[in-house]
């Protein structure tokens, strides 16, 4: 029986290539977009798509229960989102910062809301959240990322401690600056390897932290930066 992977914001970059890594590495997809683009990205991976919005607990309840419909279980989670409000720091309007909250933060928390009852009933499951290296390195260009991100790191120490024993386990990474947006030189020159990291390689952490050879890693972030990050 091939393993079930949700991937949510699947329509295009990071959370397609995750789907197709996965889809390559033998797992059935369910994927979720607000565009038509992950139903038809499920039909050429024969998975199933939906469309919907990840800020909609509705949404993600439905997700999760066509995926036990069609094939019982839900062995793996990719958190993936789209991105929040810019801005001057003081200058972000307070619904920003609540839309910001809504997309990077809630929407992994109602995830695990639903999926960690099916996946306790399995005693087996593991969790990866796609985040920034805004993370753990605020950047003033990216205010809401930096710190409602930073949030996301502190939920997924939390949830990877309370659902270890049930054999459940969560991780995020942290991308630096990645091929699916356009990258300026000075940018460029910043990062050790002197480029952007690629969505494949994003995608490639991904499914290995999903994998049962990243069986003891769990509550970890993990930089996909190309060496960007300076802190220790």
């Amino acid at each position: 029986m091939k393993p079930v992977a949700i991937i949510t914001a699947a329509g295009r970059g990071i959370g397609a290539a995750c789907a197709r890594e996965l889809a390559r590495s033998g797992y059935a997809v369910a994927l979720i977009s607000t565009s038509e683009r992950a139903e038809v990205l499920a039909g050429e991976l024969h998975g199933i798509g939906m469309r919907g919005d990840v800020t909609r607990p509705e949404d993600l309840q439905a997700l999760v229960q066509l995926t036990l419909d069609r094939w019982g279980r839900v062995d793996a989670v990719v958190n993936n989102t789209g991105h929040p409000a810019k801005g001057d720091l003081l200058a972000v309007a307070d619904d920003e910062w609540h839309q910001g909250l809504d997309l990077l933060l809630l929407s992994v928390v109602r995830m695990a809301r639903v999926v960690t009852p099916v996946m306790a009933g399995q005693k087996s499951g593991a969790i990866v959240n796609v985040s920034s290296l805004a993370a753990v390195e605020p950047d003033a260009r990216f205010p809401v990322s930096s710190v409602v991100r930073a949030g996301l790191g502190a939920f997924t120490k939390l949830y990877a401690d309370r659902y270890a024993k049930a054999g459940i386990r969560m991780n995020t990474v942290l991308p630096g600056f990645v091929d699916n947006y356009e990258v300026d030189a000075a940018t460029l020159g910043s990062i050790p390897l002197g480029r952007a990291a690629t969505v494949a390689e994003v995608a490639q952490t991904v499914r290995f932290l999903l994998s049962a050879e990243a069986g003891a890693i769990t509550g970890q972030q993990i930089r996909v930066d190309g060496g960007l990050g300076r802190s220790v």
